[in-house]
Order: structure tokens, then C-alpha cells, then sequence
């Protein structure tokens, strides 16, 4: 067995809000920057990126596709959005399959040929009904935020999936939760939790923020399949991915200026801001906290860790007393230690700290360090602003003295 670190949920230029630098080989390249072994194609439904698909990628095994420059390996996926707005993942065997299920769909959508991410006039069980007949795996995207999600619009799997519940696979945490929080929910024991980046840009801040680390006998997609259904010693050893309080939706907070509310408060308010009249999204917090069965999260025993972690950028920015990720320093550093430890994964999580200070001094590693020891303090988002990072007293004296007290913002 060997590891494989994938991000299966991202999307490419002809979705909505989506960088024009999401094409193949581009993602590709980011990819193997960031440490990532695979990546979900993304909206591939949609015409023109399937044509890209088959030209620029290689069929290497049972679809398994991989780039000929980069080796970055590819799976066929898509996010789908049904006649509720609920978002739902399909992980896809094989082109073939692809065809088969656009042609049917494509009778109860209006913009499968323009958007990477369709809207379709189905409910949740007719969608999974046509996937499971087709071999393909399907789970709610980012299950618990406050657009588009699971949990938003229902309060159980069952509510949801009706009669085809038994055929859901995964459930998609998102970046405003994590293992410890739905893990507090009694009807999520059996399921394997994804955490993914749902990316519209490929650059390493945004592609693979969120991951998860496989164990697998070969970098395929029969043995992704085996390792979301854990059979025969397959499995997902780590869950990868933000702070949820860093995620934009964390806490229930105004959607135009992001004031926050304790639930109560937003109750009684009628989910309208007292300060500036817009509307409050209820957070993923509480939301959680509504539907939770135990006090404190439950792990079942085939439930891997949750390590927290923060694109390498924003960690050199916040040691370094930065305000933009951007800066030439910032990125110079960065550029430099992907070189020598050969992507941003491996700095984040693997890479002994002593190592990363004699690269990229003392104050990058304690920040690294105390990422992975979880002592950094967080600023919570919600909604639609990401959280915020403060450093610790005790890392102050190593980081520049007029930086100590700065704030990274996530973006």
C-alpha cells in the first residue's frame, strides 16, 4: 500500500465565479506544486471541458486519466445542483458512463451546456437513483453551509434522499467543518467524510486547502472507489483541511457586513442585522449544534484524524508579519521551500520543523509547529468572511516586533 493525497471536488473555467486559469494544465501544474497525487476533473457535463478532457489527458487505467507533463492523475467528477438547490458530488467510472448519464440528464436541465455545475429539475433521489445504476458514488458537496447544502434545506440524510439514502457513499465536510463536528451527528457514523477544496482557482492557496490522504494499492480510480468504501484495507488515513472556524461560514453572522449573532439573537431578530438591515446566515456552528445527537463528537473506529492546516502562503505571511500573501518576499520564501522539500503538502504536515527553520528560519517553523500542534488562535468567520488567525503570546518573541498582534485574513 502507498499514500496518495487527492482533493476530488474542484471546478473549471466554465463554471460561475471561476478564475480562467482553471484549465487542465494548469491545474495540473498547480497540483504537483501542492503536493496533491490527485484531482476530480470537475464539471465534466459540461461539452467544451470534456472535450479538453479527452484531448489533453491520457487514459491511463479505468478512468484514471493522467496529464503527460505533470503526472498529476485525474478522476471524472461533478457537482450538481438539484430542483432544491441542494449540491450533491459524483465521482464517475469511465467516459462512457459520462456520456451516457449528460444524455439523460441533459432532458431535465436548461444549462448543462453552459454551466460546469448544472442545475437540475430532479430531486436528490432521482439523481442518485440514475448515478448508482451507473456505478458512480455520490454524496452531498460541502454538506452543512448555509447556501446550497444538505443541512440547509433538510434536517437528515433520509429527508433528503428519501428511499435511495442507503446509496449515498460520502458526505463532503466543507471548509467550515470538520471531523469533531459532524461527528456529533448520529446518522453520519456509517458514512466516510471527504474534505475537499471545491476550488474555482488553481493556485496552492486555493487547489487542495482541503485534501484527504489515501491509503491505496495503486493510484487509480477503482482503488479511490475501494478507499471511500474501505474495502480490502483501503481507506482514507487523514481528513485535511482548514480550521473550521476559519471557513466563511462558521458562525451565524450578516451576510453584508458581517456582524455576528448568537442564534437566539438572530431569532429574534427575524434574521435581519440591527446594524446595517442585511440578511443573517445562520452558521454552520450552529446549524451542527441543532441537528447534533452527543454532547462531543463520536468517532466510529474507521474515522481517520482531522489535522488543521493553512495554505503555506498565508503561514509565511502571518510569521513573516504580512498582510498580503502576495508579496514578493512571501512568495520567495515559498518558492523556495517547495523547491527544496518538493511541494507545499509535504512543508505543511510532513517535513520535520527543525528542517523547515535551518530552510526558512525560526519563525516559519514555530508557525508550522504550532499549526500542527493546533495552538494557533483563531478569529471565527461567518457570514461570507473568512476567519482569522492570531499568532500566541508565546511565538511573539520570535516574530517581527511590529507584527505580533496582526491578523491574517483567509481569502
Amino acid at each position: 500500500m502507498k499514500v496518495y493525497n487527492a482533493d476530488l471536488h474542484l471546478h473549471s473555467k466554465y463554471s460561475g465565479a471561476t478564475s480562467n486559469r482553471m484549465d487542465i494544465n494548469t491545474i495540473a501544474q498547480q497540483a504537483k506544486l501542492k503536493g496533491l497525487s490527485f484531482v476530480g476533473t470537475g464539471d465534466v457535463f459540461h461539452p467544451r471541458w470534456l472535450e479538453g478532457i479527452k484531448a489533453e489527458l491520457k487514459e491511463v487505467a479505468d478512468g484514471t486519466f493522467e496529464h503527460p507533463r505533470y503526472g498529476t492523475r485525474f478522476i471524472l467528477t461533478v457537482e450538481v445542483e438539484d430542483r432544491r438547490r441542494v449540491h450533491h458530488l459524483i465521482l464517475l467510472p469511465s467516459l462512457a458512463t459520462v456520456e451516457d448519464m449528460r444524455e439523460v440528464l441533459a432532458k431535465k436541465s436548461s444549462d448543462i451546456d453552459t454551466d460546469g455545475r448544472p442545475h437540475l429539475e430532479l430531486g436528490a433521489p432521482e439523481i442518485v437513483e440514475i448515478a448508482h445504476a451507473r456505478d458512480c458514488l455520490i454524496g452531498p458537496a460541502h454538506a452543512f453551509t448555509p447556501w446550497t447544502s444538505m443541512y440547509k434545506e433538510f434536517d437528515s440524510l433520509g429527508a433528503c434522499y428519501g428511499d435511495q439514502t442507503g446509496k449515498i457513499n460520502f458526505l463532503e465536510l466543507g471548509l467550515s467543518a470538520d471531523t469533531s463536528m459532524a461527528d456529533r451527528i448520529a446518522e453520519l457514523q456509517d458514512l466516510t467524510f471527504l474534505s475537499c477544496s471545491d476550488a474555482h482557482s488553481p493556485w496552492p492557496n486555493k487547489l487542495g486547502r482541503e485534501f484527504n490522504r489515501f491509503e491505496l494499492a495503486e493510484p487509480t480510480h477503482a482503488e479511490i472507489v475501494k478507499g471511500i468504501k474501505r474495502e480490502n484495507g483501503r481507506r482514507i488515513l487523514l481528513n485535511v483541511g482548514f480550521d473550521p472556524q476559519l471557513g466563511k461560514y462558521h458562525m451565524t453572522a450578516c451576510s453584508r457586513c458581517y456582524k455576528q449573532f448568537t442564534l437566539d439573537q438572530a431569532k429574534a431578530l427575524r434574521w435581519r442585522c440591527g446594524k446595517c438591515g442585511g440578511w443573517v446566515k445562520k452558521g454552520v456552528f450552529d446549524r451542527i449544534n441543532e441537528l447534533a445527537n452527543y454532547e462531543g463528537p463520536k468517532h466510529p473506529p474507521h474515522r481517520p484524524g482531522y489535522l488543521r492546516v493553512a495554505p503555506l502562503t498565508e503561514v509565511i505571511a502571518l510569521a513573516l508579519g504580512k498582510s498580503d500573501a502576495h508579496a514578493p518576499d512571501v512568495q520567495e520564501m515559498w518558492g523556495r521551500l517547495v523547491t527544496r522539500f518538493g511541494n507545499e503538502i509535504s512543508v505543511l504536515i510532513d517535513v520535520p520543523t527543525d528542517e523547515v527553520a535551518a530552510a526558512a528560519g525560526p519563525r516559519v517553523a514555530a508557525i508550522i509547529k504550532a499549526f500542527r500542534g493546533q495552538k494557533l488562535r483563531v478569529i471565527p468567520g461567518g457570514g461570507g468572511s473568512y476567519g482569522r488567525l492570531e499568532v500566541p503570546v508565546e511565538l511573539a518573541e520570535i516574530r517581527p516586533p511590529k507584527a505580533q498582534r496582526t491578523l491574517m485574513e483567509f481569502g
